[in-house]
């Protein structure tokens, strides 16, 4: 009886001295991806390492940018999880993501990695704009389908139209500069210029114009593919139109701004993992992995319309394009909440 009361604490000293009794270490990862997708990659990593757990800190590619920016003398984030690769170029520029090479990089498609020398960031999946057209709606108003950026313009439109403010949403810079880039910046001008007449708002988020769309709120809807997809998966009566010029389209992108954390090495390793990409494949059809890059149900076929995009170059451009972009067309936008 003596021996069974000396080795119970021994037992429980034992118990205590396991790996997994001690709190897990925490990170603190900022990022963009859509809500409903944090769960789901969070509970992926913290499956395969579960001394790691995972805070979000999420917000949309614009503000998440200046976050960031902001905290540059003082990071409070270890890793940027889910940014769009023009935002990830501007914080390596500015010191914050840090060159580092993940385990299993030689898998990743080429056009999704930082291009330049002491690569820091590396991209988990292609996301892209659509159109998202809400065919009861448009019937009931005898708007015509659209096929083009041009037929935008149209006067039939008017009104009918709701874009992402590019100065708070990745998405809606993602294609301000895809028209700059591909039309010139005279004729990309111009051309914002004509559509913001048929614009009835502009939000603060790239997925709401498509969601309002899906709603009745507006009959179009520029927006993201991915969100268009989900609700067209969900019933909603929309049809997804990648117009015929081509559309922007980003890296969503990986990168280290802990580098005195193993934990959050260990992050970004996992995330450009085969594991990782086919959870990223359950909601984009363009992942890093190309043998992980599946058919999404009402996803367009994106590959044979995305537009030539320089990230650098967004990454450089940013700050007076949307200086400009602000000048001439905030007076629509949305109150912010």
């Amino acid at each position: 009886m003596k021996n069974r009361w000396i080795l119970a604490p021994l037992a429980a000293i034992a118990a205590l001295s396991t790996p997994h009794a001690f709190a897990a270490e925490q990170l603190t990862v900022y990022s963009a991806f859509e809500t409903d997708m944090l769960a789901k990659f969070k509970q992926g990593f913290e499956q395969a390492n579960p001394d790691i757990t995972i805070k979000w800190v999420r917000d949309s590619t614009g503000i998440m940018t200046a976050k960031l920016l902001a905290e540059k003398d003082a990071p409070r984030a270890d890793v940027v999880w889910g940014l769009a690769g023009s935002s990830m170029a501007l914080l390596k520029d500015n010191g914050i993501l840090k060159a580092y090479t993940p385990k299993g990089i030689e898998s990743i498609r080429p056009n999704l990695i930082d291009p330049q020398p002491n690569k820091a960031w590396f991209g988990n999946d292609a996301f892209f704009i659509a159109v998202c057209y809400n065919e009861v709606v448009a019937k009931q108003l005898g708007l015509e389908k659209p096929t083009s950026w041009q037929d935008l313009l149209k006067p039939q439109y008017q009104g009918h139209i709701a874009m992402p403010n590019p100065a708070s949403s990745g998405t809606g810079y993602m294609q301000v500069s895809a028209w700059l880039q591909s039309m010139g910046d005279k004729a990309g001008w111009a051309y914002m210029t004509e559509l913001d007449k048929n614009i009835d708002h502009y939000t603060h988020s790239g997925s709401k114009p498509c969601v309002q769309a899906a709603q009745g709120e507006v009959a179009i809807g520029i927006s993201m593919a991915i969100r268009g997809a989900t609700l067209k998966n969900q019933g909603a009566p929309i049809d997804i139109i990648m117009p015929k010029e081509g559309v922007g389209w980003e890296a969503e992108a990986v990168g280290l701004v802990n580098t005195q954390s193993d934990a959050a090495k260990r992050l970004v390793d996992w995330s450009v993992s085969a594991d990782a990409n086919k959870l990223y494949n359950q909601f984009y059809p363009v992942v890093g992995i190309k043998s992980e890059s599946h058919p999404i149900a009402n996803y367009p076929n994106v590959e044979q319309a995305m537009a030539n995009m320089d990230f650098s170059k967004m990454a450089s451009n940013r700050t007076a394009i949307l200086k400009l972009w602000l000048q001439k067309f905030d007076s629509k936008s949305e109150p912010k909440s």
